[in-house]
């Protein structure tokens, strides 16, 4: 017998032996199928157990949901109006020659505080100096001889009066004496404005400021006419914001101006620091049409320099306090199909959906003016598995999830009801609008 008969024999055998395996393992599932009975019993007996009388629903409503909770307080609410802005210099001067000449000497440090007054620069005062002595010696000169007409106008006067010369010698003179006290009036005139000259060769700060970057070197010859000047000063003390805010809040900034000085902070770019406090000084006279925004102005003081000129801040003005509001935190106000509600707490620890009237909504205040009373215990996380006569347990805040401690990742497997943050900042399932996801399940 061949190799290859010997081989095809073997696998019939295996192949027999298989089949033959597999038909008696059906035959005795079919045999002891009754073994898995107390399973079946036992899951028949639960299913009996849910079916009559709805008991899967009631054990899902007598769940306990723990939830943090808030109390609404009645308190005077200050009503903020924000915006983005940049920095703006209160003024700011390029600092330039009013003479031609060499500039000798530099006397500012870049970047420190100078005075109104300071000498920053001084230009070669000798060519003014050579000016001035010219125009003193004309006057002196011009001076000399209008004594001395003076003098023989006095004399010929009496001689007329005595008859002894004519009149028209008198008249003559007096002219060149009036054209002598023009002379020497001019010549003053030149002396003041060489001293005026050799002022302007020391270049001075015309106001308090930080000084900026030099931008001429001692030694070169500097004019007029230059267009960047020698140094450019920055006023920063105080110093303006410059922001913006929807002009749909026109008739608020009126009516806060009205009422007289507006209270505006400024704050960093991500509102984590606040950087100085001052008062609203222009609400611009028109709306910027492609932005839709109105453009105003604050004027701050900046004693330590922490607001600088260009840099992006975050700004709010005070448009009105409400007196005595109902206030609760923002992420209690729930959205559903039929408006906003809250989650109340009862004294049997049992949620009851109550709607409300949202009277202002802030970034983290809701004002109501309808559907709860100060005192009144609020959801503010846990309300997305809440349902109308649910159990609820108080918790308090966790404290190391606030911080990013190691128990938020321990303790995320067990099913937190809390909102989580989006993307926006905003918790889901709080004022989110009519799409909220928080809207309570049939019971």
């Amino acid at each position: 017998m061949s190799q290859r008969a010997r081989t095809n024999i073997i696998r019939a055998i295996v192949a027999v032996a298989a089949i033959a395996g597999v038909g008696w393992f059906v035959k005795s599932r079919s045999k002891h199928g009754g073994s898995s009975e107390p399973v079946m019993v036992e899951g028949s007996a639960q299913a009996a157990n849910g079916s009559g009388g709805g008991g899967g629903k009631s054990d899902k409503s007598e769940r306990v949901v723990p939830v943090q909770i808030a109390v609404a307080e009645q308190q005077d609410l200050p009503v903020w109006l924000e915006g983005l802005g940049t920095v703006q210099a209160f003024q700011q001067v390029t600092v330039r020659a009013q003479v031609d000449g060499r500039l000798d000497k530099v006397l500012f440090t870049e970047g420190k505080p100078v005075k109104a007054g300071d000498v920053i620069a001084q230009i070669d005062p000798r060519p003014f100096r050579v000016q001035l002595l010219q125009a003193q010696g004309a006057l002196a000169r011009d001076k000399a001889q209008l004594d001395s007409m003076k003098k023989q106008y006095e004399r010929l006067q009496t001689l007329k009066q005595q008859n002894l010369i004519a009149q028209q010698q008198v008249d003559e003179l007096a002219g060149q004496f009036g054209a002598l006290e023009g002379t020497v009036k001019i010549d003053q005139a030149t002396v003041e404005n060489a001293l005026l000259q050799l002022d302007y060769a020391q270049v001075k700060a015309p106001l308090d400021g930080i000084t900026g970057v030099r931008l001429v070197d001692a030694g070169n010859l500097v004019h007029a006419s230059d267009a960047n000047g020698l140094v450019v000063i920055t006023s920063i003390n105080p110093t303006a914001v410059m922001f913006t805010i929807p002009q749909d809040k026109l008739q608020s900034v009126v009516a806060a101006q009205a009422k007289g000085d507006v209270k505006v902070e400024v704050y960093n770019r991500d509102g984590s620091q606040k950087l100085g406090e001052g008062k609203l000084a222009v609400l611009d006279n028109q709306v910027n049409s492609q932005t839709s925004t109105l453009r105003l102005k604050a004027i701050v003081d900046n004693p330590d320099h922490a607001l600088w000129p260009n840099a992006f801040v975050k700004a709010r003005m005070l448009a009105e306090t409400r007196k005595g509001a109902l206030v609760v935190p923002a992420v209690a106000i729930q959205r559903g199909p039929q408006g906003a509600y809250v989650y109340a707490i009862g004294a049997d620890k049992t949620a009851a959906m109550k709607p409300v009237k949202v009277d202002l909504l802030t970034s983290d205040r809701a004002v109501i003016s309808d559907g709860i009373a100060a005192g009144d215990q609020v959801v503010t996380e846990g309300a997305s598995q809440l349902r109308p006569g649910g159990k609820v347990e108080v918790v308090q805040p966790d404290k190391d999830k606030k911080k990013g401690g190691g128990k938020e990742k321990g303790e995320a497997g067990k099913g937190s009801d809390s909102p989580r943050a989006d993307a926006s900042g905003r918790s889901r399932g709080s004022a989110a609008g009519p799409a909220s996801s928080n809207k309570p399940a049939p019971p």
